[in-house]
């Protein structure tokens, strides 16, 4: 394979780029190692040690570096590890290996985001968070039923009437104006029309 490029990122850190395609990020010393120049071949032996051992061991220690300091879905993690400038081969075998022994896990995450949210957000936002998140839709409906078999379930009535409260907002006393601004507010939070209408009517009664 051909070295097409070699790119500072920092004093330390370089960008490689292959046959101008695979790319990947090495310390000044492995290129002095393997002896890596801009418009040469690399060898067997080098290709083998970075994309076998190397970067796989790279990868994996930073997935679990990551996952000390907080929570990731498997997209998120993913995520952070291209951002790093790995390569998909070796990010999937990462996130694959911190899946084996559980340290990610999506639906545990899913469950703990829900349960910790379901009392300041509407269930449409949560949604929308988690799908951005990588979490699937069949998953978050999954959990939602399970959570009002158990008796959770997001009152989203009395959410609304709260932030009235907050926003010292009376339905009764409000213009039509100041009664469209409130529902645009509403609905950009994540609220169904059809409960942000009865959770006014319920505040004029």
């Amino acid at each position: 394979m051909m070295i097409t490029e070699i790119t500072a990122i920092t004093k330390s850190r370089f960008r490689v780029v292959l046959d101008g395609e695979m790319t990947f990020v090495l310390y000044k010393g492995e290129l002095r190692r393997f002896h890596m120049k801009q418009g040469e071949e690399l060898t067997e032996d080098a290709y083998r040690s970075i994309f076998h051992e190397i970067l796989p061991k790279r990868a994996k220690l930073r997935s679990m570096n990551l996952l000390k300091v907080k929570d990731y879905t498997r997209k998120q993690l993913a995520d952070k590890l291209k951002q790093g400038g790995y390569p998909q081969d070796i990010i999937e075998t990462a996130v694959a290996y911190v899946e084996s022994y559980g340290y990610i896990d999506d639906e545990r995450y899913a469950r703990s985001f829900i349960e910790y949210h379901m009392q300041n957000k509407s269930r449409r936002r949560i949604e929308n968070d988690l799908q951005q998140k990588g979490i699937g839709r069949e998953l978050i409906v999954k959990i939602f039923d399970e959570l009002k078999e158990e008796g959770q379930e997001i009152d989203e009535i009395t959410m609304i009437r709260n932030l009235l409260v907050k926003k010292n907002f009376r339905a009764q006393d409000a213009t039509y104006v100041e009664k469209q601004k409130m529902c645009g507010f509403l609905y950009r939070k994540g609220f169904h029309t059809d409960v942000i209408s009865r959770a006014l009517l319920l505040d004029i009664t």
